[in-house]
């Protein structure tokens, strides 16, 4: 499983079915390849499963405390109900000029690039995202702290990425500059959060224009402690801007890979921003005039979720398809299986956009990038806004390539990401 997960669970489904049981040290481990089934584990019995004591618990609780990755029960609700205010679409889009003004200025550093030099574009939109998600949420440019924040998330992220998984429980170098970057990112945050409380009447109020995600947060009818409010903004910066990086990193990826869908997509993308003098940049009113754009997301998306597994606890006895699940068994789902059954998508290795044309066609359950339950991921909204905004900027003025030949391979970490990076050429259209 640890050498080769994504191999590990499609082997799993091609031999044994659509539940398939095996033991992981101590643990039973029970793995469901169906949409109904992921159904009754995330929603239908989703009460019965809980996110605690799960291998995502394990490496995500160090740096997150008791946030809304982590939390359950009544505490999670509390959390969930004092955030989502400050993630409803229509407070999200306020944020597209930020989205693409950023956007844009990566695309004229990219631009500097001489012919032919490769560059590592999945660092580039990690920085790109992290610096969008943190300015949404702190109101705080990156530049203000200078590269310490960006270093100390790069930190973390490797921890939490890599050596979390390949050596649990390790005490090396890697612990020590995890502990160091997660004690620099706290006091950060931490002041920050305390600056804002001492002039939150001067700041506008969640429904009215302007605002970041921390004011909206604090207005909120629930009131979060201090240490509450922390978890909540690391967890919103963690995994809001590392999993938009990678849909970004893959989907210029399939672009590369296939040039008739980048050519339709750069077709669709110059009608709307235009030419002749420049680009103009894309705004959340352009959204429907660029649905090919927000197909490619969806799709990159499906063949490669960031998230590949979401694992639960049973907390009491269940059935799922006739198989018996007992209290304290391991119940798993993989989005890196379901989004590649051909009973659900046809010519499932095929990249093709146009499967979301008639979003209601698509079997229910079978497309999770984004879990689902009352646990799906909060911040969808922003993540897919975000994602086909700042592709449609990119496009309208470079194309990313890869060397031909260049052999690409995803890795499965806590998230799924290309294993040695993505170094891509860059053109300017």
């Amino acid at each position: 499983m640890r050498t080769d997960p994504l191999g590990f669970v499609t082997d799993l489904h091609r031999r044994y079915g659509d539940v398939t049981s095996h033991q992981v040290d101590a643990d039973t481990v029970i793995v469901v390849h169906r949409p109904d089934l992921a159904r009754q584990l995330l929603t239908g019995n989703g009460a019965n499963y809980t996110k605690l004591d799960t291998p995502d618990d394990h490496m995500l609780r160090p740096l997150l405390g008791n946030g809304l990755l982590t939390s359950t029960g009544a505490e999670w609700s509390k959390q969930r109900q004092t955030a989502a205010p400050a993630f409803r679409p229509h407070r999200v889009r306020q944020f597209d000029t930020l989205m693409t003004q950023a956007a844009a200025a990566l695309a004229d550093r990219l631009a500097l690039a001489p012919p032919e030099t490769e560059v590592a574009v999945d660092h580039q939109f990690t920085s790109l995202t992290l610096r969008i998600v943190v300015e949404a949420i702190l109101s705080m440019r990156l530049d203000g702290v200078g590269d310490g924040f960006g270093r100390a998330v790069d930190a973390v992220n490797s921890y939490i990425g890599h050596d979390a998984v390949t050596d649990p429980g390790g005490a090396g170098p890697s612990r020590l500059s995890f502990e160091q970057a997660k004690g620099f990112l706290e006091l950060v945050t931490t002041t920050l959060i305390a600056a804002r409380r001492t002039t939150a009447e001067q700041t506008p109020q969640p429904d009215s224009a302007g605002g970041d995600l921390l004011t909206a947060m604090m207005a909120g009818e629930s009131t979060l402690t201090e240490r509450e409010l922390l978890d909540q903004v690391l967890t919103l910066i963690m995994a809001g801007h590392e999993t938009t990086a990678k849909s970004l990193t893959w989907s210029v990826f399939l672009l590369d890979r296939h040039p008739d869908w980048r050519m339709r997509l750069e077709n669709e993308v110059d009608r709307v921003l235009g030419t002749a003098a420049g680009p103009r940049l894309p705004t959340a009113a352009d959204l429907a005039r660029l649905p090919l754009c927000g197909r490619v997301i969806r799709e990159a998306l499906r063949l490669y979720p960031p998230i590949w597994l979401t694992s639960r606890r049973a907390i009491g006895p269940d059935r799922l398809d006739g198989y018996r699940v007992e209290a304290g068994d391991l119940v798993c789902v993989s989005q890196w299986v379901l989004h590649r059954d051909p009973r659900y998508w046809p010519h499932p290795e095929r990249f093709d956009p146009d499967r979301f044309a008639d979003p209601a066609q698509l079997t229910p359950h079978a497309y999770l990038p984004f879990g689902g339950g009352e646990r799906i991921c909060i911040g969808q909204h922003f993540a897919l806004l975000e994602a086909t905004l700042v592709l449609a900027t990119l496009v309208s003025r470079l194309r990313l390539r890869l060397r031909a030949g260049t052999e690409v391979e995803p890795e499965a970490l806590v998230t799924l990401r290309p294993r040695g990076g993505m170094p891509m050429t860059v053109q300017r259209r």
